[in-house]
């Protein structure tokens, strides 16, 4: 029986949420409904951010960081979804800076890209020797480490010809930034999904803006992969962004979608109910002569 426009749409729709041949980073994915769900809910929110804020330029080569956590993996695998569809008109070149924290499972990602036939470049560059002699005894490594991270990603997105580097920030990760700079650094500040580096030739994006922390954590292990733990350098306790985690877990546990409602604030901004004259032009507000002669008629004279 020959189906028509809308049935042929809804089986073809069918098709692609069944497939198995979408890219080797499904492989194995559960078929439960409740796994469906999540995949379409992390496809669709990364959609959104990246049409929302911009980042697709046609045939541009995007440089995606993958450390081996959770978020990064998701990051690639939703990327190649969204490819495989046509929705994403560029190329992807995967990359893991060994940073040469001791203990790193060195061969990890070079046999799960292999694996993938995911197009890759691994680079080492040992900046954890640097940050250890450079960081006093006591403080935490992540500023300094983030900021060689940077550099090397932006230099090997030059080599590469890569537009912009990709990073796996979700929006979890977005508002831990926004309270650590509101408690410790006296600013509204936070994770943009998308940023032009100093120099201006380089893009960062962040497509998992939009998606939570816990989701990532879900699609991750349910697709397998071989996380490598993120607490090498052994400078993670006491960290300002795990007491933030934990307020916020606070806040989630008591009010269910308290961070969903926090997240929409950030996209919500106000400069003219905040105080920053910087966003602002508060001394140039000035009253309408129009109104106050015509308001004027309505109040009565004091005699």
């Amino acid at each position: 029986m020959p189906l028509g426009a809308g049935g042929l749409v809804w089986h073809i729709a069918v098709m692609l949420d069944d497939a198995d041949d979408i890219h080797p980073l499904f492989a194995g994915a559960p078929r439960t409904t409740e796994f469906k769900k999540l995949r379409k809910r992390i496809v669709r929110y990364v959609r959104e951010a990246i049409e929302q804020y911009g980042m697709i330029e046609r045939d541009a080569r995007w440089l995606v960081c993958l450390s081996g956590g959770k978020d990064s993996y998701t990051l690639l695998a939703v990327l190649y979804e969204l490819k495989w569809r046509g929705l994403l008109p560029v190329d992807l070149l995967a990359c893991n800076l060994d940073q040469g924290q001791p203990g790193f499972p060195a061969t990890v990602l070079p046999a799960f890209l292999e694996k993938m036939g995911v197009p890759h470049r691994i680079e080492y560059q040992d900046t954890y020797s640097i940050v250890v002699d450079k960081v006093p005894a006591g403080r935490t490594y992540c500023a300094l480490c983030s900021r060689l991270r940077r550099g090397n990603l932006y230099r090997i997105a030059r080599e590469e010809g890569c537009s912009a580097v990709v990073l796996g920030h979700h929006r979890d990760d977005i508002l831990e930034t926004f309270f650590m700079n509101l408690f410790h650094g006296g600013r509204l500040a936070t994770m943009p999904p998308k940023l032009l580096n100093e120099e201006g030739d380089v893009f960062v994006y962040r497509p998992l803006a939009h998606v939570a922390e816990a989701d990532c954590e879900k699609f991750a292990t349910a697709l397998s992969y071989p996380i490598i733990p993120c607490d090498l350098c052994g400078s993670q306790e006491g960290l300002q962004r795990q007491q933030v985690k934990a307020i916020l877990d606070g806040w989630e546990a008591n009010t269910p979608g308290r961070r969903q409602v926090i997240f929409r604030a950030l996209m919500n901004a106000r400069p003219s109910h905040l105080l920053d004259p910087k966003l602002f032009d508060f001394a140039g507000l000035s009253r309408d002569a129009q109104a106050i002669e015509a308001n004027s008629k309505d109040i009565p004279k004091r005699r």
